[in-house]
């Protein structure tokens, strides 16, 4: 892994002036070219990507294949043996069923993504037509290594390599790669077909145009795009997601609310917010003056609750055994059209999930 030194690299404004990227969007090492000096590959336009391919499969690639598929690509999913691929078609079928079912997409339409997507257990087949390689794998870099190995031995010269890690660094990923500017790191939200977050982070040799392309074809397929501008363990939304998730653990286990009382204070307060805008744009709507209004009427006035939120690194050993019953308990008490059991639960989550994307505009 890199040290804290190593990790934090960024690309200079003036790089970045020409580009539709934000600046300090991408990064690189002080004094390393923003571009190879001799490129040997061509650069595609997004317009030139038709093909994608999803290597692994899972919750999270046979969501991407969706996604893909849903926006006109000629998709191959690519898993390790029959087996794998038979639970990932199962997959898919299941998150067609809750679309359809929830008038997101038409039965005509559901034949039509079915048929953009071909399964297969040969990676060349996979990837040797592919513009786009989406890779899905396991969160362990040694195989995510190997996977792009394997792909790099069957794509075309100017294929782009996006990892879905959901907190490894793309350039440990990309260590052993031959062309290691073809990588770039691409987080999504699960279920990524649904969740329209990606999040792009480069590695120390990815070419910054490769970047830039990964960043425009995301949008053009109706997800948003963030970029790191440097990289960073975890990346955004989980680590703000975990720092949240400490606080309700300290909360839970001082004795301060239950897990269930500390679902409904996000559910029915912040988190309806959340479901709009950001915390820093709730802000800016929050005073007159703007978000400076607000943090001037604020003051210091938050310093107390900082200095008495949790602080810890270590997740308490005992967690799990603390919150199942609490959140066993949350679920009895649910209402009948929300469900009592995971599946039920999970059902509605996605019908709520479609019902915000489409007021959103995103489906």
């Amino acid at each position: 892994m890199l040290n804290q030194n190593e990790a934090a690299r960024r690309l200079s404004p003036q790089r970045l002036a020409a580009r539709h990227i934000p600046a300090g969007a991408e990064q690189r090492p002080a004094g390393t070219p923003a571009t190879p000096a001799i490129r040997r590959y061509v650069i595609m336009k997004v317009a030139d990507i038709k093909r994608a391919a999803c290597v692994g499969g899972g919750v999270i690639g046979s969501s991407w294949a969706i996604q893909f598929a849903m926006r006109g690509l000629a998709v191959t999913l690519y898993d390790i043996n029959d087996e794998q691929l038979k639970r990932s078609e199962a997959q898919m079928h299941k998150s067609l069923d809750a679309l359809e079912q929830f008038n997101a997409i038409t039965p005509e339409r559901r034949g039509e993504i079915v048929a953009a997507i071909r399964l297969t257990t040969s990676m060349e087949e996979a990837v040797a037509d592919a513009q786009f390689i989406q890779e899905s794998g396991p969160e362990r870099l040694e195989i995510k290594q190997s996977i792009l190995a394997q792909v790099e031995a069957c794509a075309a010269a100017d294929a782009l390599y996006a990892s879905s890690t959901s907190g490894l660094l793309i350039s440990d990923i990309a260590a052993k790669a031959a062309h290691p500017e073809r990588c770039v790191g691409a987080h999504p939200y699960n279920p990524p077909h649904l969740i329209p977050l990606v999040e792009l982070t480069s590695g120390d040799k990815t070419d910054p145009a490769l970047l830039r392309l990964a960043y425009d074809f995301y949008q053009s397929i109706g997800k948003e795009a963030v970029l790191l501008r440097r990289e960073c363990p975890g990346f955004i939304a989980n680590r703000l997601q975990l720092a949240l998730y400490r606080e309700v653990q300290d909360l839970v286990m001082r004795g301060v609310c239950s897990v269930e009382d500390a679902d409904k204070a996000l559910v029915y307060g912040p988190g309806l917010r959340w479901a709009i805008f950001g915390h820093n744009m709730i802000m800016q709507l929050g005073n007159p003056g703007g978000l400076t209004g607000m943090v001037n009427m604020l003051g210091n006035s938050g310093d107390r609750w900082l200095a008495n939120m949790a602080s810890w690194t270590h997740q308490p050993d005992n967690w799990a055994e603390v919150a199942q019953p609490g959140v066993d308990e949350e679920m009895k008490h649910f209402p009948d059209h929300i469900g009592h059991t995971n599946e039920a639960c999970a059902a509605y989550r996605d019908q709520m999930l479609i019902e915000l994307l489409k007021l959103h505009k995103k489906l």
